[in-house]
């Protein structure tokens, strides 16, 4: 048997020693993010911001502080004025909702009323007890399983009671931890905005010129990626929302621009979507209100909006975040195989961040060093 090849074993040796830094720092990342998420998520909002708060300090030549600051406020403003309008509507809308279901509720009982007084129905109810006084086995019967029923209904009523309530003593019991934890990304993002220089100054002057280079492109390739799939997303939601408007006017149905919009906001759920508002509102038409015609619209509507959207989300994405369509839609396939609905944008995701290391040469450079043991020369 002959000896192996010095440079192969060198070669699995610098493989080996690349998959296990690799797996050292995933495994390291898995455990050390949820200790800084907040901080990471100041970061982002610190790069976010950073355009407003160098207009502020370089053009109108305001301290770095105080840019940081009316930056911050202009946001928080912003989203505090954006969520008191939705919630506004909502509680609208919601308040005619309940009118409208009061009303229906009316109608239910004047027509149990009517049906539980008709001669039909008195008819019915003594030949059942006729049957009964010449069949009294089968009433026992009928009274045990009326009892099982009765309790099965009382077990899923007591569930969905007490998961109700648990729920809300969650989401309750979360709100100082929630509260805690926002104060802790705006105060991360005022330190990281204001330091914003300072901190790049720092790195630079850590890591060798190769490293900050390859990180600086990584980070201006995430960067327009961010924005370019936020605005992906903005398009997408815009144009739910518009082909929802358009459909509800069709049909002549009330609050229509409200109602669109919604329906677009709830399009940026991963899971359920537009369906978590067209759904139980087709079912409530067709079962509820016995309206065959808007019932088939809003079907007919809500075909067309996930058609419209599995067509144009590849090639949206491709022109927003600078991404082949073929591969955006492998990337999503794949996600939704891995991860559910949630991987149709974790895929795509996933796709940005290994575009991005690719454009910075991460991917030649492993290459190299497991090949040649040193990176290609710039």
């Amino acid at each position: 048997m002959g000896i192996l090849n010095p440079r192969l074993v060198h070669q699995i040796f610098r493989g080996i020693w690349v998959a296990l830094i690799l797996a050292g720092i995933g495994y390291a990342l898995y455990y050390v993010v949820p200790l800084i998420y907040p901080f990471i998520f100041g970061w982002i909002l610190a790069l976010m911001l950073n355009p407003v708060v160098n207009f502020f300090q370089f053009k109108l030549k305001f301290p770095r502080w105080l840019a940081v600051t009316l930056s911050m406020l202009i946001f928080l403003a912003a989203m505090i004025t954006a969520i008191t309008l939705l919630v506004a509507n909502i509680i609208v809308e919601l308040g005619s909702l309940a009118d409208t279901l009061q009303f229906q509720i009316n109608r239910w009982v004047e027509q149990f009323n009517v049906f539980i007084n008709s001669t039909a129905f008195q008819n019915w109810i003594e030949r059942i007890n006729d049957f009964f006084e010449n069949n009294p086995k089968y009433q026992e019967t009928v009274n045990k399983n009326l009892s099982s029923t009765a309790g099965s209904i009382a077990d899923v009523s007591k569930y969905v009671i007490s998961y109700v309530f648990d729920t809300l003593r969650r989401f309750l019991t979360s709100l100082p931890n929630i509260a805690t934890i926002t104060i802790i990304v705006m105060l991360a993002t005022f330190f990281i905005s204001k330091d914003w220089y300072l901190l790049i100054k720092r790195y630079k002057g850590i890591f060798s010129d190769i490293i900050v280079k390859t990180t600086q492109l990584i980070r201006n390739d995430l960067q327009k990626a961010l924005f370019g799939y936020m605005r992906a997303q903005l398009i997408l939601v815009s144009l739910t929302a518009l082909v929802v408007i358009i459909g509800l006017l069709v049909l002549r149905v009330d609050y229509a621009i409200t109602i669109g919009l919604l329906t677009g906001l709830a399009d940026l759920m991963p899971y359920l979507g537009t369906g978590a508002v067209m759904v139980p509102w087709i079912l409530y038409v067709f079962f509820a209100q016995g309206d065959l015609f808007l019932g088939i619209g809003l079907s007919i509507l809500y075909g067309v909006i996930v058609i419209a959207r599995q067509i144009m989300e590849p090639k949206v994405l491709a022109s927003s975040v600078g991404l082949d369509p073929l591969a955006t839609l492998i990337a999503m396939f794949v996600g939704l195989k891995l991860f559910g609905l949630l991987g149709l944008i974790i895929g795509p995701v996933s796709l940005i961040l290994i575009s991005a290391f690719y454009r910075a040469r991460i991917f030649h450079d492993i290459a190299a060093y497991i090949q040649k043991g040193s990176a290609p020369p710039e």
